[in-house]
């Protein structure tokens, strides 16, 4: 059986200090193989660098997914080649630098992460993340991958939704990530693909999606421009463990949990 934990959107510092405390526990209590993490919102809420990378990484994350605020940070722009376990939507524009996918290698074998964005309310001009999507697993597949997991980073629920569907028999796992509210539909599709449609994130739990929440309710009330600050402690960690078949890569469970830290 492989393990995969897969963590919603880190935000902000207390997001990042929860999910380190996290990743140990949940490696221990859960005999995890590979943890998974979108850091879209890592950097103070936009995006993430390569140093706040690299903190993941020590900190146990084996590979990082991103998302709509992908080059917010100029030094990832600049560095985004040489770090290949982070992973920007593969199906930007081609001649974006970085790369969508990558190949883990783990105790029970190799598992493929793919990185997508969704079109539907969102800001940056994509290919089509299906075909797109479909391709990589199947090539990663092809590439010995045990096991693949699929992010897909996007506003509407019905496209997070479809994804799933259409690669139900195919990946692993198709994960919704952006929204930052966890839903209620974990399931394992009739081919064997767990999805859910928005795992959560990692941030502040009394805020507004990882925001102040006083700040936010000032600019909704007002309608006037206000700095929207990230939200302060406790913090809570969001995210699905995906339980699979080391040989079919099929999952056979998926499951949510909501964690609390207090600073």
């Amino acid at each position: 059986m492989i393990n995969i934990l897969f963590l919603g959107d880190v935000v902000g510092e207390p997001g990042r200090l929860a999910l380190f405390r996290a990743i140990p526990e949940f490696r221990e209590k859960f005999g995890v193989h590979a943890v998974i993490v979108n850091g879209e919102n890592a950097a103070g809420g936009r995006g993430i660098t390569p140093a706040i990378a690299e903190k993941f990484f020590a900190n146990g994350v084996d590979a990082i997914t991103l998302g709509d605020h992908v080059w917010d940070q100029q030094e990832l722009i600049d560095k985004i080649d040489t770090m290949p376990r982070v992973l920007r939507p593969l199906n930007l524009q081609r001649n974006n630098p970085g790369r969508g996918s990558v190949l883990l290698d783990t105790p029970k074998g190799k598992i493929g992460v793919v990185s997508v964005i969704g079109r539907t309310f969102m800001r940056h001009p994509a290919e089509n993340p299906f075909t797109t999507a479909a391709e990589e697993v199947q090539r990663l597949k092809q590439e010995g991958a045990a096991a693949v997991l699929v992010d897909i980073h996007a506003e509407a629920t019905s496209e997070k939704i479809a994804m799933a569907l259409h690669l139900d028999g195919l990946a692993t796992a198709v994960v919704g990530t952006h929204t930052h509210v966890q839903t209620a539909d974990a399931r394992v599709l009739p081919g064997g693909t767990a999805a859910i449609t928005d795992v959560g994130m990692c941030g502040s739990r009394d805020g507004v999606i990882g925001r102040d929440a006083a700040d936010v309710l000032t600019a909704q009330i007002t309608a006037m421009p206000c700095k929207l600050n990230i939200g302060g402690w406790p913090a809570r960690v969001s995210g699905v463990i995906i339980n699979a078949h080391t040989k079919t890569g099929k999952a056979q469970a998926i499951r949510t949990f909501n964690w609390d830290y207090d600073r």
